[in-house]
């Protein structure tokens, strides 16, 4: 893969020698970079906020290399060389749903239910009775939306769940099933997020964002929750002192504006309860939906959106890709443009990915092939718990090699 900009050379030639507070000095001290540039690189070096309309300029004229140099200089601010990841499972009820976003690969239609599955409560606690004596710290619950699946059937899940292994984090469904499962209970969001903690519920995904704006979400998702209407059981959930993540769909219809719309409420929020972890960006894909006329963006565009989320969202702590999603390489690459976290030793229980095109067909990786896909890239691989307390620094950790196989010695015949 070749980058044309200068920057970007700069970036790689000097990530050795030249300290990243150095690099940000370079940038501004080039004289061909437009003025605007160079406010943004001063105000990154100096850890002050830019402004709405400087995000949607960094998508517009910013080079791949330039945005490199400062996503890379806060991050490091931030993490250093860590990395990490997690040891997780996911558990995925049904592909059928009520609803018909645009875009999904993944779930069908209540009158596509030969093509799809739903799940019993027995059938789902034998999923997570298989991880028994696996060291896995987290299972990750989110599929698609059903009736039968209402506020009484999840709270007994995760009841369940939380009595058969209490030291499993539950982080479970986005607002999009609990938007559905609380109007249907007719209770409001606060009633509903206490019922859920009360259940077992430790944390939320970021799923179900997609874009905030109506002008886009009208287009790609318009029968489930509102964007305000995501930030705002998020919002509950942050008030009772719990966490979640965020993600953006990204790279289909929506103009740059729209990312930085979508980045500007999860921001303002954040500075309102500070309960966001991370931002995920998730990457379109096109195979097997309704979008599938929609080109996807190309890996130097998924650079430049991981490298705009880290300067656009200074209170954000972790910016997190899926490698399951981009592909191991674009992974590895994307923790010199501002991530921090790649997520987790997924086996293949999750189909959201593969059935919408993703690279990773079986997304499985070991922790050994984890840990040395971040240390190849010179950073510093980190096993985390869902809520980023440090299980394992992998620093110093020298994996077993395989096991040679014996063979029998033959008897010499002359």
């Amino acid at each position: 893969m070749i980058f044309k900009s200068a920057h970007y050379r700069i970036f790689v030639q000097n990530k050795s020698g030249m300290n990243t507070t150095e690099q940000v000095e370079k940038i501004l001290a080039d004289t061909n970079l437009s003025t605007e540039l160079q406010n943004i690189a001063h105000k990154v070096l100096h850890k002050e906020r830019i402004t709405f309309d400087e995000g949607v300029y960094l998508y517009e004229h910013a080079e791949l290399g330039y945005l490199g140099v400062l996503a890379n200089f806060i991050r490091e601010q931030k993490h250093g060389d860590k990395t990490y990841f997690n040891r997780n499972f996911h558990l995925e009820p049904t592909n059928l749903c009520v609803y018909d976003c645009k875009f999904c690969s993944y779930s069908r239609l209540i009158k596509q239910k030969e093509e799809g599955w739903a799940l019993t409560m027995e059938q789902m606690l034998d999923i997570v009775k298989k991880y028994d004596g696996e060291p896995v710290t987290e299972v990750h619950i989110v599929g698609g939306v059903l009736p039968q699946y209402d506020v009484a059937f999840y709270s007994a899940l995760f009841t369940a769940i939380k009595q058969h292994r209490p030291d499993l984090h539950v982080k479970a469904l986005t607002p999009v099933e609990y938007h559905y499962i609380f109007k249907k209970a007719k209770i409001d969001y606060a009633t509903g997020m206490r019922l859920m903690k009360e259940a077992g519920l430790e944390s939320i995904p970021g799923g179900g964002a997609e874009i905030f704006h109506p002008e886009i979400r009208e287009q790609i998702a318009k029968d489930k929750c509102t964007g305000q209407q995501w930030l705002d059981i998020h919002e509950e959930w942050h008030k009772l002192g719990m966490r979640s993540n965020a993600t953006m769909l990204y790279g289909h219809i929506e103009k740059y504006w729209h990312r930085v719309d979508h980045m500007e409420k999860l921001r303002q929020l954040q500075d309102r309860t500070g309960g966001f972890q991370t931002f995920i960006p998730l990457k379109f894909r096109n195979q097997h939906n309704q979008m599938s006329n929609v080109p996807e963006s190309s890996v130097i565009e998924d650079l430049r959106n991981y490298a705009i989320a880290r300067i656009y969202l200074d209170n954000f702590d972790h910016i997190k890709a899926y490698w399951a999603m981009i592909s191991r390489e674009t992974a590895q690459l994307s923790l010199n443009y501002g991530v921090d976290d790649i997520d987790g030793t997924l086996d293949d229980t999750t189909k959201i990915y593969s059935m919408a095109g993703a690279e990773e067909q079986n997304p499985a990786m070991s922790t050994k092939e984890l840990v040395n896909l971040i240390k190849q890239v010179g950073r510093k691989a980190i096993e985390r718990d869902t809520l980023y307390n440090v299980v394992t620094d992998f620093e110093n950790v020298v994996f077993e090699e395989e096991k040679k196989p014996q063979y029998y010695k033959l008897p010499v015949v002359n």
